[in-house]
C-alpha cells in the first residue's frame, strides 16, 4: 500500500508538451537540490519560470553539483512546457557557463 501511494504522488511526464520545446535563458533566482527532482526558479527576460530538473543523484552522476545551481548564475535550459501550468518547464538539459548537462 505505501509503495502504491508513493507512486501515485509522483507526476507523469505526459503533463509536459514535447511537441513544443523551449530554449530559455536567464538567471537563477532560487534552486533546490531535493527529491524527487531538483528545481530552479529562472528569471528570463519576460517571465519567471519554475524549471523541473532531474533527481539529485542523476545530476550528481552527470557532473552537475549542487554548488553549480547558485542564485545569480546565468543558465540556459532546453525542455518542455507544462500543459496547464504556464510557468513550468521540464528541463532536458541545462547549460551553466560552458558546461551542458543532459538531465534525461
Amino acid at each position: 500500500m505505501l509503495a502504491a501511494g508513493t507512486a501515485l504522488a509522483h507526476h507523469g511526464w505526459s503533463e509536459y508538451d514535447a511537441a513544443k520545446p523551449l530554449n530559455l535563458s536567464g538567471t537563477i533566482v532560487e534552486s533546490g537540490y531535493t527529491q524527487p527532482h531538483g528545481h530552479v526558479l529562472l528569471q528570463s527576460a519576460d517571465k519567471r519560470w519554475h524549471v523541473v530538473l532531474a533527481p539529485p543523484s542523476r545530476m550528481e552522476s552527470r557532473g552537475l553539483a549542487k554548488e553549480a545551481l547558485t542564485s545569480g548564475a546565468k543558465v540556459t535550459v532546453y525542455g518542455y512546457p507544462h500543459r496547464s501550468k504556464l510557468d513550468e518547464l521540464r528541463a532536458e538539459r541545462i547549460t551553466i557557463g560552458e558546461k551542458t548537462t543532459e538531465l534525461r
